[in-house]
């Protein structure tokens, strides 16, 4: 059984910066690749960025590459995403999972509750 708690969302101006941390409870966080998802109002929880177990391999929604981080710290049992040039269309719900591999993080096998993002123009 793996816990996940987000936190660090908030308000942020457009062109701003927010870093997002998810913490995992279980001795098991490492041996799981780790997901960041977002769902705003009215729309389908999209897919934002993905971590190997390892941390060696990253994945982007082509919506936030380039401007967006996903990190992690298995000695923290932590997975981050640093999220900067902030945009108004990037306010949603953010989410943190956990999946047994990359090939399953859209489906995943825990999830946390979410941390509100809010970007103001």
């Amino acid at each position: 059984q793996v816990q996940l708690v987000e936190s660090g969302g908030g308000l942020v101006q457009a062109g701003g910066s927010l870093r997002l941390s998810c913490a995992a409870s279980g001795r098991t966080f490492s041996s799981y690749a780790m997901g960041w998802f977002r769902q705003a109002p009215g729309k389908e929880r999209e897919f934002v960025a993905a971590i190997s177990w390892s941390g060696g391999s990253t994945y982007y929604a082509d919506s936030v590459k380039g401007r967006f981080t996903i990190s992690r710290d298995n000695a923290k049992n932590t997975v981050y995403l640093q999220m900067n040039s902030l945009k108004t269309e990037d306010t949603a719900v953010y989410y943190c999972n956990a999946a047994a591999n990359i090939a399953t993080i859209v489906a995943g096998v825990y999830w946390g509750q979410g941390t509100q993002v809010t970007v103001s123009s």
